[in-house]
């Protein structure tokens, strides 16, 4: 609660800035919008900001959800095996040094301009995170551990199940959290190369038509919805951690 309440301040307190920031500069609107009339604009635009952010937070769930998956198998395989690991590693730090962004136009040339393009993205910028931090951590196993392991005659799988994965299950829950922030970046990024609905879509849009409050009231839709869904992602890896340890 104590934590709450200090975010909440903070909150408060770069609201204010804001504010004071417009009285004291004088900016336009359509440059800098007052939060006042970022808030008129979340109510006036309700409907359509909730409609577009449906679209959108099913493909970062989505996404989320397939790039955390695979993540963990291809750490669960690399860590496995000496062959995947030889393989697979270089090709897989070489893909995360294409920018995501240089992708996307790929990805809506051959996906289209529906969702599929923008889950691919999504499950680009979380596979990697979730992949690194879970072989790391299934990697750092206590040498002692796995000696009493092999004394006892556990096999390969006993050991991975038994002591690598509950030992790894922090530094899972860390890339998880970081795919949780990044992935609303993959959904927004496929929006603005190309789609017909999303917050992305809608930022673009308000943009155009120089409605700068209408395009930071679905900045502060997908924020609270980034925020919302770290917080959630931190719970439940706290959870995880503390029933399975």
């Amino acid at each position: 609660m104590k934590g709450l309440m200090r975010a909440l301040g903070v909150l408060l307190l770069a609201v204010a800035g804001w504010q004071v920031l417009v009285w004291l500069t004088a900016v336009p609107h359509f440059i800098l919008p007052a939060p006042e009339r970022v808030a008129r604009s979340l109510w006036a635009n309700r409907a359509l900001l909730a409609e577009n952010a449906v679209a959108t937070y099913g493909q970062i769930l989505l996404g989320l959800a397939l790039g955390t998956v695979l993540g963990c198998g291809t750490a669960v395989q690399l860590a496995l095996s000496p062959l995947a690991r030889v393989a697979l590693r270089p090709v897989l730090v070489f893909a995360q040094a294409i920018p995501v962004f240089a992708l996307a136009p790929i990805l809506t040339l051959w996906l289209g301009y529906g969702p599929a393009s923008k889950v691919v993205m999504v499950v680009l910028v979380t596979y990697f995170p979730v992949a690194s931090a879970l072989h790391d951590g299934l990697m750092r196993m206590p040498q002692g551990y796995d000696d009493l392991a092999r004394v006892m005659g556990a096999g390969r799988m006993r050991r991975l199940w038994q002591l690598q994965l509950p030992l790894a299950l922090p530094a899972l829950g860390s890339g998880v959290r970081l795919a949780a922030v990044a992935a609303p970046f993959g959904a927004v990024i496929g929006e603005w190369v190309g789609s017909s609905r999303g917050l992305g879509y809608l930022m673009l849009l308000a943009n155009g038509r120089a409605q700068t409050d209408l395009m930071f009231a679905a900045l502060v839709v997908l924020a609270g919805f980034t925020v919302a869904l770290h917080l959630a992602v931190d719970r439940l890896a706290l959870a995880l951690t503390r029933r399975i340890g």
